[in-house]
């Protein structure tokens, strides 16, 4: 879909924002496979997170809603289709053992070989 990849261009171009070190706890969360990648650009908990890792993905969660209300905003569409064009670029960014969700609801980790995950959204 042009459109998608055209809301990533924005977003990568919006401006480099420098990202924050990520905590110790979540950082461990993801590489464990607790915590991953969701088609709609949020992250998202595999297994019961620690009170930590919850308060972290939910600040990360709420920096990424209020970028993708701002971006929704500038081009006149919803939030959800900025989040959606998100999760197409950071689906691809995967690191081996990571874990993702698609659309279908059912939790899995990449593995090296294995093509990364592509929503039918991505185009």
């Amino acid at each position: 879909m042009k459109f998608t990849c055209w809301l990533i261009a924005l977003a990568l171009l919006a401006g480099p924002t420098p990202a924050p070190a990520q905590p110790a706890a979540l950082g461990h969360a993801i590489q464990a496979g607790q915590v991953g990648e969701r088609y709609d650009g949020y992250m998202g908990f595999v297994v019961a997170p620690s009170a930590e890792v919850r308060r972290q993905v939910s600040a990360v969660n709420l920096r990424r809603r209020n970028l993708y209300l701002e971006l929704a905003g500038r081009r006149n569409v919803t939030a959800a289709v900025v989040g959606i064009a998100t999760g197409c670029q950071l689906l691809r960014q995967l690191s081996p053992g990571e874990a993702y969700l698609l659309a279908d609801g059912r939790w899995r980790r990449w593995t090296p070989g294995q093509p990364a995950p592509v929503l039918e959204q991505c185009g």
